[in-house]
């Protein structure tokens, strides 16, 4: 093999390597603005599925919205904001992204959990009304 062509080698190697570390560079960035932007969101005591209900209710009673004329522009935003912005207990009581709440909303949207909607609707009742009766005994 000729000095030239071992040079050659041994300079594509070197940019080999170099492109190597650029791209684990780049894992550690995001891996790193990942951790990040868990510790940035908006944490939970609620489930997936009983943050979906809450937003879900907000939304279906206009008390919130993104765009009230049209409906599935509007949920889908709502989806979109719970997605990127808030965590929720899992059943080991860790913190967890929420990453698609979409089926969660549609559970919500049908009668077959509307058992689990009515709980979940006493229990936030019955935490309003304690904070209710803090503030008229304040």
């Amino acid at each position: 093999m000729t000095k030239s062509k071992t040079y050659d080698i041994l300079d594509n190697f070197f940019k080999l390597d170099m492109r190597v570390k650029k791209i684990e560079n780049l894992l550690l960035l995001n891996e790193s603005q990942n951790n990040l932007s868990l510790s940035e969101r908006c944490k939970s005591s609620y489930s997936k599925s009983e943050l979906a209900i809450l937003f879900y209710i907000l939304m279906d009673e206009g008390l919130l919205f993104f765009d009230p004329a049209d409906v599935k522009k509007n949920r889908i935003s709502f989806q979109e904001f719970v997605s990127e912005n808030f965590t929720y207990r899992n059943n080991e009581g860790v913190q967890k992204k929420v990453t698609r709440i979409s089926r969660e909303f549609s559970e919500c949207k049908g009668y077959t959990y509307k058992d689990k909607q009515i709980k979940f609707l006493d229990d936030f009742i019955g935490i309003l009304m304690e904070r209710k009766r803090k503030l008229e005994n304040w």
